[in-house]
C-alpha cells in the first residue's frame, strides 16, 4: 500500500459538478519541509496554487499557475540559493489505464505528458501540484557563484589539449 502523499489533497470525482470551481491551495509548513526532503532541496518557503477545476466527459480538467519560493542547491558549487518559481501548468484527470500486463509498447504524445491517473473516484490536487513543481525544477541548477567557479576550474583549450598535457609533464621534470 502506497504512503500518504506529503502534499495531498483529494477530491473525491462525485463533488465535481459540470460548472467549474476556483481554488487556491498552500502547503503548510510539515508539508513544505516533507516536499523539499523528497525533493533533494535545501528548503520550500512557500508553495501556492490557484486553480480552475472543471469535469468532463472522461476527464477532469485541472489548470492554474503555482508560486514557489525554495531553495535549490547549484549544481557547480553545492552552495544553497534562492528561487522563485512561477508555472503554469494544465493537467487532465483521466480513469486508471487498464494494461493487461503485456509487452506492448504504449507510444505517448506530447499532449499526453500532462495526464495524471486516478481512481477510486477521487483525485490528489496536491500531489498533481507536487508533482508539477518537481517538473518545473531546473534539472542542473546553477547559482550565483557558478560561473566564477567553473572558469576556475576549468582548463583552456590550449592546457586541456594533448600538448597542455605535454607541458603539464615537462614542468615536473628536474
Amino acid at each position: 500500500m502506497m504512503d500518504k502523499p506529503e502534499f495531498s489533497h483529494i477530491v473525491k470525482l462525485s463533488e465535481i459538478g459540470s460548472t467549474p470551481r476556483s481554488g487556491k491551495l498552500s502547503a503548510s509548513e510539515e508539508e513544505r519541509q516533507k516536499l523539499a526532503g523528497r525533493f533533494d532541496l535545501p528548503k520550500i518557503t512557500t508553495l501556492d496554487a490557484t486553480y480552475t477545476l472543471h469535469g468532463g466527459e472522461g476527464r477532469i480538467g485541472f489548470s492554474g499557475r503555482i508560486e514557489s519560493d525554495l531553495q535549490q542547491r547549484c549544481s557547480v558549487t553545492g552552495e544553497s540559493f534562492q528561487v522563485r518559481l512561477r508555472e503554469e501548468f494544465e493537467i487532465a484527470f483521466v480513469p486508471e489505464l487498464n494494461i493487461d500486463g503485456s509487452d506492448e509498447e504504449i507510444e505517448l504524445t506530447e499532449e499526453d505528458c500532462d495526464i495524471i491517473e486516478y481512481d477510486n473516484g477521487q483525485i490528489d490536487l496536491g500531489e498533481a501540484i507536487a508533482q508539477t513543481l518537481y517538473l518545473a525544477l531546473p534539472p542542473f541548477p546553477r547559482g550565483p557563484n557558478a560561473d566564477v567557479v567553473a572558469s576556475e576550474m576549468l582548463k583552456s583549450e590550449e592546457e586541456a589539449g594533448p600538448f597542455g598535457a605535454l607541458a603539464a609533464l615537462k614542468k615536473k621534470l628536474p
